[in-house]
This record gives structure tokens, C-alpha cells and sequence, in this order.
């Protein structure tokens, strides 16, 4: 049996008549640029998340970025941030001239350590970056509180978190932005790149509707210098069509992990799902030390897997002028030596996680 990480073309056929008639409708518009169908998703989207305002943009590093230079983040400025991330959280720190400084993570969840949070906030300290890994959300309610303290502006990296909740709310309700990804792996995602920033605030909404596409107020008067950070309107069309799928495939794919976290055997470690979060499984991750060795049996077995990070960025080449040493940041290493995240997605079948479970018992009890 083959089972792959994720399957998109599974994704893909579940729902064809309704993207290719979405695409065609673009086509025959020939409406690629703005224009009504990338305001429709926006304000779906707006109104999935429960918040006044989406704005669609090209790619979730973009959207990180537009949310720094909305913060009005400049030279200097420390932002905080984890370092088991992918490096687009970071590099829009570089971008604006902000100082990157990293927080660890909770060995449980892999997210925010929040007790160790509020000892690096120092006078420099200007925003938050608040990354919503594999698919769950930290205890928003006292970052947020930590923030208000320390006048402190918060961004939440929800690339891997839609439709995901902590006390009942999603990404946006807590953090002053929130920015996604639609990269085609993501529990939402587009077939190409895209992105969106969503906000309750109507002066940080207007602000980044300037900045997503050359600081225009018309066609050809710009208030301001922006960039060309717009989301395709194909891209759009796919992404409300999907949208409105997506909470069938958040229950599928939380109904997998119960699958797994049942199934498994007990002394597997995995990231546990913390009270008060809803988790909706971008990644169902689990942890050992034979990592390698258990890749490369399951690959044999044709079961894909994946290290989602296996270098934590303050170890990344990149930063190697940044003077952060190994050992820093220990949890964070830990966790990329042993974390290994194993097939998730919706049409993943009950033979499929089944033969997925059975292998990884075959393996630790050899």
C-alpha cells in the first residue's frame, strides 16, 4: 500500500465539478486582477474567521511582511518569535530592519513557552509573532494580556491554522492580525500561492489594502508606496469554493487523530493537543528517538513522512552572524531530532491509517 503525507489530487477529484466551474467563470470574466471575485473570498473569508475585515495577498510570507510594516516595525525594533518555524516568520522580521529574538517552546505542544515569554520582553520589544504550529493555538487569551501589559503589537502566524480555535475563538480575535498561508499542503489551500491578513481593526484594514497593491486609492492615485502583493482572483475563486468545505475537513482530519492518538502505541511520543484549543491538524506529529530509523523503514513500507522543522532557525545557516549558539534554545533542538509527522489529510482512509498505525507498532516492537 502506498500512503502519501498528503494527497491533493485525492483533494482535488472530491470537489472537480465545482473548481473547474469556478475556474471557468474566471476565465470567461477574464477578471484576473482584483476585481469581484477576490472581494467575495475576502469577505468569506472575513466572515469564517468571525472578523471585520480580509485581505487578500500573494503568499503567507507576504502577509507576514504587510503585517510588520502595518505594526510599523523599523530599524531596531526587537520582535519576539519561536525557533521551530519555517523561516518565512523570520525573514519578515529582516525585511522591516527588526531585530529577531527567540523565545522557546513548551516540550507538550511545540508552541510559545508563555512563562518564559514575558522574562525576554525587554524596552526594545515592540511586536509579537505568534506561530499557530501544526495546526493549534497557544493560549491566546494570556498572550494577549502579557501584549496589553507590555504595549506590545501581536501577529498571529496562522499558515497552518485555519479554522483552528483556542477558547472557542480562531486566529484574529485575539492578535491585532492574523496572517495565513493557502499554499496547496494547507489545510486551506490554493492551487499555486496566496495568502490573506485578516483584523478586527478598521485603520490596520485600510492600511494594508494601500500596501497590498502599489498604495493605490484608484487606478492611478497612490497615497502611499506599496507593493504588488495581490491574490489572484483564480486563486480566489478556488479558495471560496474550498472554503466552504473546510469545516467538513477540519472534522476529518481531528477524527484521524483520535484514530491515532488512540492506536498508537503509548510510549510514542506525540504533541499533545492542549485544553482549550481545538486543534485541526495541519500535521499530527509524534516524537522519537529512533526518528531516522523509523523514516526509513516506513518509506520502505510506502508511507511518506515528514520533519516539520529539522534545523530550529537560530541554527540555520542564514543566522550564523546572528550570534546565537547551540544549546540556546533547547527544547526547540530537541524536538528536531525526534519529531516525525506521519499521513494527515481529509480522504485519508480507515486502511490507510490503519496500515500507517500497524507499521509503526511493527517498528517499535521489533
Amino acid at each position: 500500500m502506498y500512503v502519501p503525507l498528503v494527497d491533493l489530487k485525492v483533494n482535488y477529484h472530491s470537489i472537480k465539478k465545482e473548481i473547474n466551474s469556478a475556474i471557468q467563470d474566471v476565465l470567461e470574466s477574464s477578471s484576473f486582477i482584483m476585481g469581484p471575485y477576490v472581494k467575495k473570498f475576502e469577505e468569506d473569508f472575513a466572515r469564517f474567521c468571525q472578523v471585520k475585515h480580509g485581505i487578500g495577498c500573494a503568499n503567507g510570507t507576504a502577509a507576514l511582511h504587510l503585517a510588520l510594516l502595518a505594526a510599523g516595525i523599523k530599524k531596531g525594533d526587537e520582535v519576539l518569535t519561536v525557533p521551530n518555524t519555517f523561516i518565512a516568520t523570520t525573514e519578515c522580521i529582516s525585511y522591516v530592519g527588526g531585530k529577531i529574538k527567540f523565545v522557546d517552546v513548551s516540550p507538550q505542544t511545540a508552541l510559545l513557552n508563555i512563562d518564559v515569554l514575558e522574562k525576554a520582553i525587554t524596552r526594545k520589544t515592540k511586536a509579537l509573532i505568534v506561530v499557530d504550529l501544526y495546526g493549534q493555538m497557544p493560549d491566546m487569551q494570556r498572550i494577549r494580556e502579557i501584549a496589553v501589559e507590555h504595549d506590545l503589537f501581536v501577529i498571529e502566524d496562522a499558515a497552518q491554522a485555519h479554522a483552528a480555535e483556542w477558547n472557542g475563538h480562531q486566529p484574529g480575535f485575539y492578535g491585532d492580525i492574523a496572517c495565513f498561508s493557502f499554499f496547496p499542503a494547507k489545510n486551506l489551500g490554493c492551487y499555486g500561492d496566496g495568502g490573506a491578513l485578516i483584523t478586527n481593526y478598521d485603520e490596520l484594514a485600510e492600511k494594508l489594502r494601500l500596501l497590498v497593491n502599489h498604495g493605490r486609492t484608484t487606478k492611478y492615485e497612490h497615497r502611499i508606496e506599496g507593493y504588488n502583493y495581490r491574490l489572484d482572483a483564480l486563486q480566489a475563486a478556488i479558495l471560496d469554493v474550498k472554503l466552504s468545505h473546510l469545516l467538513k475537513w477540519t472534522e476529518l482530519r481531528r477524527e484521524h487523530a483520535r484514530f491515532y492518538d488512540k492506536n498508537l502505541p503509548s510510549h510514542v511520543g506525540r504533541i499533545l493537543e492542549a485544553k482549550g484549543a481545538k486543534h485541526v491538524y495541519y500535521m499530527y506529529v509524534i516524537r522519537i528517538q529512533q526518528r531516522d530509523e523509523l523514516m526509513a523503514y516506513l518509506k520502505q513500507q510506502g508511507i511518506e513522512c515528514g520533519i516539520h522543522y529539522p534545523i530550529p532557525l537560530h541554527l540555520q545557516p542564514a543566522y550564523a552572524s546572528f550570534g546565537f549558539r547551540k544549546g540556546q534554545f533547547p527544547v526547540s533542538e530537541q524536538l528536531a531530532l525526534e519529531i516525525v509527522s506521519i499521513p494527515m489529510y481529509p480522504e485519508l482512509t480507515e486502511k490507510q491509517r490503519q496500515y500507517v498505525v500497524d507499521h509503526i507498532k511493527k517498528f517499535i516492537h521489533r
